[in-house]
This record gives C-alpha cells, sequence and structure tokens, in this order.
C-alpha cells in the first residue's frame, strides 16, 4: 500500500508538472510530415489553413481516436471491453508496476535494473550487448498501455508519456557513436517502429495523450520510420525484420507523406529476399529453427500490413507459396512435441504459443491439411505423405518412424554456413523418443558483449559441445558438408556426408536408421592430419547414464523405462571418457549434464573409423550388442557388410553407400 501511495505521489507532484512544463507551442512545422490532403484529414487541414495550428492538433488527435478504417493486428482503441477489468497476468503487471520507478527488465534473461529517477538511458548494468539493446526495443512501454487500458489508473498513461519524451529528449541522432549503435541499430529502431502503434493505440484515450503530446509522437515516429529505409541491415533476419517493420509503418500511418515510400521499400526488400534467404527446400538460409519461424511471421506479417494498405498485389503468388513451403519445412524437421531442434542460436519453445502459430497459418492457407492437422493437434487434417525427409540444401535431415508422441525422431544438421548464427557443429543432432529429447543440442546461452560475455557464449558454440567428431577438442572450420548419400527405405534409411571439418582432416559420417527403430552411425576420419580424435555424444540433464567403460557403452536410467543405449561397437584402441557437459534452453539458463566420448589416436595418414549403435529400448536393462565385420564390409568402396547380435537375435546390415 505504501509503495503504491509513494508512486502516486510521485507522479502527481513530480511528472505531471514535468509533463505540462514540457509541452510548448504547436507549429507549423509540426505538420510538415503529414499529407493534410489524405481522406478524413479535411477538418485537420481546414484549421491548418487558417494558421489555427494548437485546433489543427487537436483535431488531428481526435481524427486518430476515431479512425476505424485502420485496425490494428493487436491492439485498438475501440476494443475497450477486451481489455477492461481483465487481468493482464502477473508478470505483466510486474513489469508495469516496476516501469513505474524506472526499474526496466530490457532482456528476459535477468532480472530488473533501476535506470533511475532521471532515467539514464545510457546504463549498462551488464555488459551484455543484448541488454542494452534491448533497453531501446522499450518492450516495457507496450505493457504498461495493457495495465492502463486493463485498470484505467492514468499513473500509467502519464507516465509513458513522460518516458517517451524523455527517451527521446536524452537519445537523440548523432548524440554519440556509441550510443548511436545501441538506440539508433536498425534492428532496434524497427523494433520500436513495430510496437509504438499499439502503444499508440492503448494510450490515445487518455487525457495525458494531448494535442502536443500527439504531435511530438508523430515527429519522433516519422524520424525513426524514415531512418530505417536509409540504415538498412545488409542481409540475415535484421534485414527482414526492418523491411517488414517499415512496410508496417506506411500501412499503420498512412497520412504521413512518406509512407507510399516506406510500403513499397519494405515489399521490394522483402521480395527480393524471401529469394535469396529462403532455400528451394524451403528452410531459412541462417539455419537457426528459431529464426525459421521468426522469418515465417515476418513475411506473415509483412503481407497483412500491405493488405491493410490495399497493395497486397505487390506482392506475387510466389510470395505466399514459399511461405506456405517454410511452413511444410518447420514440421519436416520438428518434434511430435512442436519444438525443434536447438541448431544456430536457438532455444525451446512453448508447445502452446506454437499451435497457436500453426492456427494462424491454417486460416492463411484453408486448404492445407497437414497444417491444419498440427493446428488441432490431430483432430482435422491430414498427416504428411512421408516419414523420413531430407533438407537438402539447407542440410537438415530427419530420420522418423512415425508423427506422434510414441515416434521416434531425429534431425541432423550437415549444413553450409548459417550466417551470424552459424555454429562449428556439422554432424549433430538431437533425437526423441517416446515423448523425450534424449540428446538435444547445446543451446547458445548468450549472444554478445564484452570480452567475458563473448567467452561464455563461445563455450556453447565450441565443436566439443555438440554430438559430432572433433580433433584435439579444436572447432571445425565452419564449411559446407557434402551429402554423398539420401536414401529412405522401410527397412533402412541411410545419410552420408562429408564435411571437410580440418586441415588435411575431412569428417565422413554414416547414419542408418535400422528398421526404423535404432541407429548405427559409423564415422571416419579421412585425411593426413594426425591428432586425438573423438566421436562425443551429450544426453539429457536427467539422464543418470550408467558408464560401463569396459564394454565402451553408456545408458540412461529414466524410471519410466524409456531409455537410450549408445555403444561404440569396435572399440579396438579406443577409450571411454564420461565427461560433463553443459546445456542451455533459455538466455543466461545453463544446466550441466552427462557425456561420453569415444577416444582414440589417429597416428598416420590412415583413416580410423567409429562405429556406434543408439539404441532405444525399453526396461531398465541395455540389451546386449555385439557386431562382426563381413568380409564384404569396405569402407573405402563405400560397402557397408556387417553381423550384429542383439540379445542373441542375428541381424545383417549391408548397403552401400556409394549407389
Amino acid at each position: 500500500m505504501k509503495l503504491r501511495i509513494y508512486i502516486t505521489l510521485a507522479i502527481l507532484l513530480g511528472f505531471i508538472v514535468s509533463l505540462k512544463a514540457q509541452e510548448g507551442p504547436i507549429s507549423k512545422e509540426d505538420f510538415s510530415n503529414i499529407n493534410l490532403t489524405y481522406h478524413g484529414l479535411e477538418r485537420v487541414n481546414q484549421r491548418f489553413q487558417s494558421a489555427k495550428y494548437d485546433d489543427a492538433a487537436k483535431e488531428l488527435l481526435l481524427y486518430y481516436r476515431n479512425r476505424k478504417k485502420i485496425r490494428h493486428p493487436e491492439f485498438n482503441i475501440a476494443d475497450e471491453q477486451r481489455f477492461k477489468g481483465k487481468s493482464i497476468g502477473a508478470a505483466n503487471q510486474e513489469k508495469a508496476d516496476n516501469a513505474l520507478l524506472h526499474k526496466f527488465q530490457p532482456h528476459k534473461g535477468y532480472g530488473f535494473f533501476d535506470y533511475g529517477k532521471d532515467i539514464n538511458w545510457q546504463l549498462w548494468p551488464v555488459k551484455d550487448n543484448e541488454v542494452r539493446w534491448q533497453l531501446h526495443r522499450v518492450y516495457w512501454w507496450q505493457t504498461m498501455g495493457l495495465a492502463y487500458r486493463s485498470s484505467g489508473d492514468e499513473r500509467y498513461a502519464a507516465e509513458w508519456v513522460y518516458q517517451f519524451r524523455d527517451w527521446v529528449k536524452k537519445n537523440p541522432l548523432g548524440l554519440s557513436a556509441d550510443n548511436d549503435a545501441y538506440a539508433w541499430r536498425p534492428l532496434e529502431v524497427s523494433e520500436r517502429v513495430q510496437s509504438l502503434p499499439g502503444t499508440f493505440n492503448l494510450f490515445l484515450s487518455s487525457t495525458h495523450f494531448t494535442p502536443a503530446f500527439l504531435m511530438e509522437f508523430l515527429k519522433s515516429f516519422h524520424q525513426q520510420a524514415d531512418y530505417i529505409p536509409q540504415h538498412y541491415s545488409k542481409e540475415g533476419n535484421h534485414l527482414l525484420f526492418e523491411a517488414q517493420r517499415v512496410l508496417f509503418a506506411g500501412a499503420f500511418f498512412p497520412e504521413f507523406k512518406e509512407s507510399p515510400f516506406w510500403r513499397k521499400s519494405g515489399i521490394d526488400i522483402l521480395n527480393t529476399e524471401i529469394k535469396k534467404q529462403v532455400y528451394a527446400d524451403g528452410v531459412q538460409f541462417e539455419l537457426s529453427p528459431v529464426y525459421h519461424i521468426a522469418s515465417i511471421d515476418i513475411f506473415l506479417k509483412a503481407y497483412n500490413a500491405a493488405k491493410m494498405a490495399g497493395v497486397e498485389s505487390e506482392f506475387p503468388e510466389t510470395f505466399s507459396k514459399t511461405i506456405e513451403h517454410m511452413i511444410m519445412a518447420n514440421i519436416d524437421f520438428s518434434f511430435p512435441d512442436y519444438n525443434a531442434p536447438m541448431f544456430g542460436d536457438s532455444w525451446i519453445a512453448n508447445k502452446s504459443g506454437r499451435i497457436k502459430q500453426y492456427q494462424n497459418w491454417a486460416k492463411i492457407f484453408p486448404e492445407n491439411k497437414v497444417i491444419q492437422y498440427f493446428a488441432t493437434e490431430g483432430k482435422e487434417g491430414a498427416l504428411p505423405d512421408h516419414l523420413s525427409h531430407a533438407s537438402s540444401n539447407a542440410g537438415f535431415y530427419t530420420f522418423r518412424n512415425g508423427w506422434n508422441d510414441k515416434s521416434t525422431v531425429m534431425v541432423l544438421k550437415a549444413s553450409p554456413p548459417g550466417e551470424f548464427h552459424a555454429q562449428p557443429d556439422n554432424g549433430t543432432f538431437e533425437l526423441y523418443v517416446k515423448g523425450r529429447n534424449f540428446m538435444p543440442d547445446a543451446g547458445a546461452f548468450v549472444y554478445s558483449g564484452d570480452a567475458e560475455i563473448d567467452k561464455l557464449r563461445e563455450q556453447y558454440r565450441q565443436t566439443k559441445m555438440h554430438n559430432t567428431l572433433t580433433l584435439d577438442d579444436q572447432n571445425m572450420v565452419i564449411t559446407n558438408a557434402k551429402q554423398n548419400k539420401w536414401k529412405t527405405g522401410k527397412m533402412m534409411d541411410v545419410l552420408t556426408f562429408t564435411n571437410p571439418s580440418y586441415k588435411n582432416l575431412d569428417h565422413q559420417r554414416t547414419v542408418l536408421f535400422i528398421d526404423q527403430k535404432y541407429f548405427i552411425i559409423i564415422d571416419r576420419a579421412i585425411g593426413s592430419a594426425k591428432g586425438k580424435l573423438d566421436i562425443r555424444f551429450h544426453l539429457k540433464e536427467d539422464a543418470k547414464p550408467i558408464y560401463y567403460k569396459s564394454k565402451h557403452l553408456i545408458y540412461t536410467t529414466y524410471g519410466d523405462g524409456n531409455n537410450l543405449l549408445i555403444q561404440l561397437l569396435n572399440p579396438e584402441n579406443t577409450a571411454l571418457l564420461e565427461e560433463q557437459s553443459k546445456v542451455s534452453y533459455e538466455y543466461r539458463k545453463e544446466m550441466t549434464r552427462p557425456a561420453v566420448a569415444f577416444q582414440k589416436q589417429k597416428i598416420d595418414a590412415k583413416t580410423p573409423y567409429f562405429i556406434s549403435v543408439v539404441y532405444p529400448f525399453t526396461g531398465t536393462k541395455a540389451p546386449e550388442i555385439t557386431m562382426k565385420e563381413n568380409t564384404g564390409n569396405d569402407f573405402v568402396q563405400g560397402k557397408i557388410d556387417f553381423e550384429l547380435m542383439i540379445n542373441g537375435k542375428s541381424q545383417n546390415v549391408k548397403t552401400n553407400i556409394n549407389q
């Protein structure tokens, strides 16, 4: 109670006085960016032509409060009953209330930081670039808007107006090269341009949203939106975000003179980039499942913004077909729990949130029965007409025996470089069996910052943190893996690829998915390089494995009986090493986890090889498996021919990876 009284007094005695002090006279120049001949602005133009600028601003505010033609995708002034008296959730309420005290949470990976009564927008409390960048995305402003619309409490509106003016005053373009690098990085500008229209609508009915503030808001928004086309990022998802948001700015505020240019700029960029950034197999070229999903939503938001502006015809038919193809690609490399591998700076997804995305996609592509299936969790629609699948351009290979939570699914990465999000990890994979991801990828943990933050990032990027081969524990070169063979069949799926991982050393990995049940992985180190070779397998944090060094195997001990055996089948001159690894499912959150390394020395130009079995089993006792190479086995010629004994039952494994 005391806290709320303090906040109220602070606003009444301080911030409101400050707000009134900042309101200056409205001038002719304040309308210089507005197309006063735009339909609906007739009364505004009449006052303007009579040099009654205060009255013109009042009419303009009235116009926006009554504007019905342009609707925001989420927040509109007319949706009073949608918000009034409704809870915004404890987390959002905390953000909104803390914002009144200038305690902001720029990044969800950290807590709240106190930016001071006189807000210090240059404060960098943790030397993580994301914290300083995302401060200038001002995410909490929209949360304050939700709190205002829910409660009707004018404190939130008064404080938002204060903070908006304070940000504009203290972060002018050109303040310093350092500040511009954060406050005016094009991605951050585009984030504000994206969120400010929703915040605008949430607060528009407030008495604190005065005609004078409207003119200040429009002037700043115009400067920010107009800045982006002149400073687009060179490539990647940043460029997509920026173009989509410029298009949206032109669609939401068609009253600006520059709006047609913004719309055209965004559309032109997106029409060009969708061809550059999406491979023929439908995967976005950064090869990060999270950014692949983000790119789908960028393209859809752009199309909807163009539709709002009546210019959707400027996107060709191939634009929507590519988006649909991207959704289908996502289905192929995802697990039954709606998650995808944490390759390339990805993290786990919230299932309910992902299903909502599918529901949105199903509305846009109502004829696609597969999308409908995943939007309804199988209640409607139809499954894909295949199981295992190769996204060969992207190098994502999925071995699959089903689509439900009882299925076995492995997704392996053998890819070209993936731009900023690339990690030295070709050959790594994740394995999902009966509802459990036994071998999640390492994750990202952090992105960038000072030397200490970058060191933390590099720990997770290391090749030895992934399920692949290393030479002397060094990072492999990030390069293009070459697919040698991909073939699917009822009895066996086969993938072979070769990756030039190190100087004078190629890693050739063959994966056999046998009887749609278990995997044989053959790793060959080809070349003249010498040193210590390791094949690593990283398990889930709660696996509690048992290691049998004498038998060169490790297996999990889950009490529900859903378990996994990993065993080296050619153990000669090879050691089994128990290792401790890490995994990060969320930003700045990490857990230790068990891992195993099969290690041998490469002493000459000969090609050593590892044959491993990855075998899901039910119960607490791991199966007994041995292997005998037959006379026809010849890896140099691409011939695989050996006999497995599994709990005393014989099974021949025979294929040719060169055919």
